[in-house]
């Protein structure tokens, strides 16, 4: 009674192009959340200082949630013209 994909699945052909990419910012967005915990595990208070305004925990968590959403509208966009281009 289910119902079926909603589009005929084929070969991809930019598979590899999006793993490789999805692989480098996943290590791109590690690192600069490695940093994050780097300096809670050896120097906590240094999360105390005032930058722009706020406490550098602050400012770093909400950086870290803007880059992860940037990360994923730059894979999108760039898996979609991939897409386009190795899928004709």
């Amino acid at each position: 009674m289910g119902h079926g994909p909603a589009v005929k699945l084929g070969k991809d052909n930019a598979q590899a192009y999006k793993t490789s990419l999805g692989i480098k910012m996943f290590i791109a967005y590690t690192l600069v959340y490695a940093g994050f915990v780097a300096i809670n595990a050896v120097k906590p208070s240094l999360m105390q200082e005032i930058v722009l305004g706020q406490t550098l925990a602050i400012v770093y968590g909400l950086g870290l949630l803007a880059f992860a959403l940037i990360l994923a509208v730059v894979y999108n966009s760039l898996c979609c013209k991939a897409e386009e281009r190795m899928n004709k």
